[in-house]
């Protein structure tokens, strides 16, 4: 059985990501920052679809010793590797500080590339690493440009993993979605806001996380084999 950790796995898109990889067979860490209720729910809807996995609590601003000494506690080694985690809001360039700017790259930037370093001795041959990034690195956001900032960076490091990488057949892409229907958008609630959101995608409609779940799987999965070094568009269209 394949093992994957998805960190920010409890809610939104990680708790999606976290579902469908475990109804694809595979056993899941599920990272979470402080929810603990949360991180339980998702636990426990995997188990009742007669998946496996396990928590992992941890703040990603700080060490991550903790959260891989549970890792290994807990596992014997590592296929896929989710960096889905990340924090943002709404917030023009004028009211940035550097307090909150060194924050986002922290929890968004920093944790994943060390992440990633940590994860590279554990990580079995044919492995995966996903980084979700976002439609803001191809559509201009100043609504929010440190947090685009932050997702640039993944890119990046995207690109550079998958050719040091690539000798071990361990494939590395970035998934990108547009808006997306979840507890860190809540704005959406506001009629107006989502029929604007809607708009964006050609199909009309705000994304749901099981979407962005359902390309992050076929990466994951031996059909993207072939695939690596890539940023793959999961905007529904956006602003084409």
């Amino acid at each position: 059985m394949r093992t994957a950790l998805v960190t920010g796995g409890s809610r939104g898109i990680g708790r999606a990501i976290a579902l469908r990889l475990a109804a694809d067979g595979v056993r899941v860490g599920v990272h979470y920052g402080s929810d603990d209720s949360a991180a339980a729910r998702t636990i426990r809807e995997i188990e009742a679809r007669g998946g496996q996995a396990f928590a992992l609590k941890a703040d990603l601003a700080g060490p991550l010793d903790g959260l891989w000494a549970a890792f290994d506690e807990a596992a014997d080694g590592l296929d896929i590797l989710v960096n889905n985690a990340g924090i943002g809001r709404h917030q023009p360039i004028a009211d940035v500080t550097a307090e909150w700017f060194d924050r986002l790259f922290a929890v968004n930037a920093k944790a994943p590339f060390f992440l990633v370093q940590q994860a590279i001795p554990r990580l079995r041959d044919g492995g995966r690493i996903i980084n979700i990034g976002s439609g803001v690195t191809r559509i201009a956001f100043p609504e929010d440009t440190a947090y685009s900032m932050t997702k640039g960076a993944l890119n990046t490091l995207t690109l550079a993993m998958a050719k040091e990488l690539g000798p071990r057949a361990i494939t590395v892409n970035t998934v990108a979605p547009g808006i997306i229907e979840t507890e860190m958008n809540g704005w959406l609630a506001d009629p107006d806001a989502a029929r604007a959101a809607a708009a964006y995608s050609v199909f009309d409609a705000v994304g749901q996380p099981a979407e962005v779940a359902d390309v992050v799987a076929f990466v994951a999965s031996g059909d993207a084999r072939w695939v690596t070094g890539q940023t793959l568009d999961a905007t529904g269209g956006s602003q084409l």
